[in-house]
């Protein structure tokens, strides 16, 4: 969940009101976002460069209170002051929801935009906007700047999917246009520095650059990079990575024009209209933005930004119902309204009724009747809605089979049928210890470490992993299993252990390219192999394997209903030194 810092005092301005702490707690629980931490300027800096309270000099007096406030991952609208500050307002039915409008010009005088074709080949998309007679202060600039890093962080995908520049525009000469070039015939001063630089060149640079580096793998490797031009041919741009020295927005610019580069249209657009729509209340014509005419190669134009409302029908039953509280619809209206949903109720017939929400250019988090239903939840408050246990509450088949298993080992009951082979956990787990691995391991535990080749048509890779231990999806149990043994190497024999858990396996017929299967797996580690003690219980289905990871002839598939469900046996010495083991112990799994 995302986290914004805001100054109290300022926030309390917008707000129009003073709360104590506990007071303000209260409104943000009401309104559905959470007051996370409360410090100060100042011990922020202290956190971040690992100080003690008396070092640094960084003393305390008159420090600004800053509060840090968590907000909906979808909730885009809320990632600066100015929007936590309107919602609230409305939230306390102090404000009217704004209306946001596009300047009436004509098409004809309106700034332009062109797309060249070979743009397609890196950064398909741009939609622009501009912000007409705007005032900055020190406070709002720094919060037009942090609303970008806030957006690039969160729905922006660290700008894989968009990027975001904004720039003065009296400083620039439209019509603009959009290209991809070759690296080496780009040259401009970036922002904050003095030099020209030529693109290739401006990758090495920021290389060493803590902030920057991280988005240089988007462009580097690519033979054109995009590039934003004005008609003096004044660089702009040079997206995701960073804007033109020239048109630097500061205190004193009154017109900014903002453009969003994109390889996802919808997510530029929702973009573009948390930017335009928070950041024009400060024009002199509040809530009013200046399109954009963006013109494509093939002739195709679009007008930007897309302010339009859009209507959706939600029955009251279906809200009423799903809530779980009996209200009306004039009720309902008025929940929804306090929430930034213009909405009027229409009577069908005596029994239905539905409500017509008008959704704002800010709620993009509002896609299906059941966002509009929680809204109305949120703001009549989750409290005030009784407790039930819901029909469709019941767990999966499966995970009641589990459940049953369970309860049969901690009673010793093996009266279990064998006919299915989940039932053979009851036998099996009589006197085990059940355990829970993680579903994440490294991508060598999931191969290499088991004496197997990763042929590159199984696992579930980790795009991005925080650490080496989690690389890809576990495709077997095992490596959960050995670990835990490899860090008990002292403990008394034997061993017995097992667990019920899912793997994942790439699977194109899957919308998502993969598919879950639960799978079970036991493991006993004594001073002999404890072979004979699995095999008595699966002699009926078993069938010679040949798996790397169990030691050859002392091993065995499972088979159900002619199909290959698992295997066992005595794990492979090399396999155990792989993973720590290296006591005269043997293992069978």
């Amino acid at each position: 969940m995302p986290t914004v810092s805001v100054g109290r005092d300022r926030l309390f301005s917008a707000l129009g009101k003073s709360y104590s702490q506990e007071e303000f707690e209260d409104l943000c629980f009401k309104f559905g976002i959470e007051l996370d931490d409360v410090t100060t300027e100042k011990a922020i800096i202290r956190k971040e460069r690992h100080l003690d309270e008396e070092d640094g000099g960084v003393g305390d007096d008159d420090e600004e209170i800053i509060y840090k406030i968590e907000v909906p991952a979808n909730r885009y609208d809320l990632l600066c002051l100015e929007g936590i500050a309107q919602a609230l307002r409305v939230f306390n039915e102090e404000q009217q929801t704004p209306t946001y409008t596009l300047a009436g010009i004509p098409k004809d005088s309106m700034l332009k935009m062109h797309v060249k074709p070979q743009t397609s080949s890196i950064r398909p998309f741009v939609v622009c906007a501009v912000l007409r007679d705007i005032t900055f202060d020190e406070a709002s600039y720094n919060s037009f700047i942090d609303l970008q890093d806030k957006l690039h962080q969160n729905i922006c995908r660290r700008r894989t999917l968009v990027a975001i520049g904004t720039h003065d525009l009296d400083t620039l000469q439209g019509p603009f246009t959009y290209e991809a070039l070759s690296p080496k015939s780009i040259n401009f001063v970036p922002l904050k520095q003095e030099k020209s630089f030529r693109a290739d060149e401006l990758m090495e640079f920021y290389k060493s650059d803590m902030k920057l580096k991280k988005f240089l793998h988007i462009i580097e490797n690519s033979p054109v990079f995009p590039v934003i031009y004005d008609s003096k041919r004044t660089v702009l741009s040079l997206p995701p990575i960073i804007n033109g020295a020239h048109s630097a927005i500061t205190l004193k610019t009154k017109n900014v024009f903002i453009e969003c580069t994109a390889t996802d249209l919808t997510k530029a657009n929702i973009v573009l209209n948390t930017v335009v729509t928070t950041f024009s209340a400060y024009c002199q014509r509040k809530f009013e933005v200046e399109p954009v005419e963006v013109i494509y190669s093939d002739g195709r134009s679009f007008i930007y930004p897309d302010l339009s409302v859009y209507n959706m029908e939600v029955p009251l039953s279906y809200i009423t119902g799903t809530i779980g509280v009996s209200l009306e619809a004039e009720k309902v209206t008025s929940l929804l309204n306090r929430m930034q949903l213009r909405a009027e109720h229409s009577v069908l017939d005596d029994n239905n009724c539905n409500i017509n929400v008008l959704i704002p250019p800010t709620r993009s988090d509002i896609l299906h009747p059941c966002d509009v239903m929680e809204d109305v939840a949120i703001a009549y408050g989750y409290n005030g809605i009784p407790k039930r246990r819901l029909p469709s509450m019941k767990p999966l088949p499966l995970n009641q089979l589990e459940d049953l298993i369970r309860e049969e080992v901690q009673k010793g009951d093996l009266s279990l049928s064998l006919s299915l082979f989940l039932y053979v956990l009851a036998l099996l787990a009589f006197s085990y210890c059940e355990v829970l691995t993680w579903i994440l391991c490294s991508n060598q535990e999931n191969f290499a470490l088991l004496n197997r080749e990763d042929d590159q048509s199984s696992a579930v890779i980790i795009g991005n992993p925080r650490s080496s231990d989690f690389e890809a999806v576990r495709t077997s149990l095992m490596p959960g299993a050995l670990k835990i043994i490899g860090h008990n190497k002292d403990h008394p024999k034997p061993i017995k252990i097992f667990e019920v858990g899912d793997v994942a396996l790439l699977d194109e017929s899957k919308d998502v390219g993969a598919t879950n299967r639960r799978h079970l797996a036991a493991l006993y580690c004594g001073t002999n192999s404890g072979f004979e003690l699995i095999h008595s219980l699966m002699d009926r289905i078993m069938e010679r394997s040949d798996a790397p990871e169990f030691l050859p002839g002392r091993q065995a598939s499972i088979i159900y209903k002619g199909k290959h469900i698992g295997d066992f046996g005595i794990v492979h010495p090399q396999v155990l030194s792989n993973f720590g083991y290296t006591v005269t112990t043997n293992v069978s799994w």
